[in-house]
């Protein structure tokens, strides 16, 4: 009876209940949606994943229910968008650590005559795929946020031209950004109408007017990369504007 019921009832439902503490809907939210948490899973690894097997998977799963606790329809996405989001993002940040962990051939060890393999190479046939990875990692960030871009009517190339040309402009629009996103009511006011605003900003930031409307774009392009779980877009944050 209760599976029938539950299997009736839409996500949105399932997701406020499973957020208000019903550990039946939750944990048929991370049984059903295991398919899916593969699938994205699977994408970022590009193989096959073993739900029994795959640490990636558990680490995937873990997102997944982190995605279930901080949902909210006001981000202006699905919660399967901004599922699919956090899982890669959070699989992504999994394997980087594990490659930094991973623990170096000493550079005195010896041939392997036996495996006839290197030690050296071993290092630098790693150091690639980590490369590799990295870039191909990059690139889907980076085409996730065009796709976010455009939700409020901007593209990669007004973000271009629009960007303050000097790093103490950049710096101070940066650090808009940031006080405009720890602000809640008006962070709600972005996710919902999708613009600046501007009135109610002035009173929080020590810049005119016309520098607010001038910065505009890039000032919400920040914000989108602040919302978002984007690893590297926000690695070029640290430090900046704080």
């Amino acid at each position: 009876m209760m599976s029938r019921s539950l299997k009736d009832m839409p996500l949105k439902d399932m997701i406020v209940s499973a957020q208000q503490g019903d550990e039946a809907v939750l944990n048929h939210l991370l049984k059903s949606y295991q398919p899916f948490i593969a699938k994205c899973v699977s994408e970022v690894c590009k193989r096959y994943i073993d739900p029994e097997k795959d640490d990636e998977f558990s680490i995937g799963l873990s997102a997944f229910n982190e995605a279930i606790k901080s949902y909210s329809s006001e981000r202006g996405s699905s919660f399967l968008s901004f599922a699919k989001l956090v899982v890669k993002r959070k699989v992504i940040d999994y394997i980087r650590y594990t490659q930094k962990r991973a623990l170096p051939v000493s550079l005195d060890d010896s041939y392997d005559a036996e495996q006839m393999e290197n030690p050296l190479e071993i290092i630098a046939v790693k150091e690639r795929y980590r490369q590799e990875q990295d870039t191909l990692y990059r690139r889907e960030e980076i085409e996730e946020f065009v796709e976010k871009l455009k939700e409020y009517n901007l593209t990669l190339l007004e973000l271009t031209e629009a960007s303050p040309k000097h790093r103490d402009a950049r710096d101070s629009a940066v650090k808009t950004a940031r006080i405009l996103f720890g602000n809640e009511e008006l962070r709600a006011y972005v996710y919902r109408k999708k613009k600046l605003p501007i009135k109610d900003l002035l009173k929080l930031v020590d810049v005119s007017k016309k520098t607010l409307e001038r910065n505009r774009k890039f000032i919400i392009a920040i914000f989108i990369v602040l919302h978002e779980d984007f690893i590297y877009l926000k690695d070029y944050l640290k430090g900046v504007g704080q």
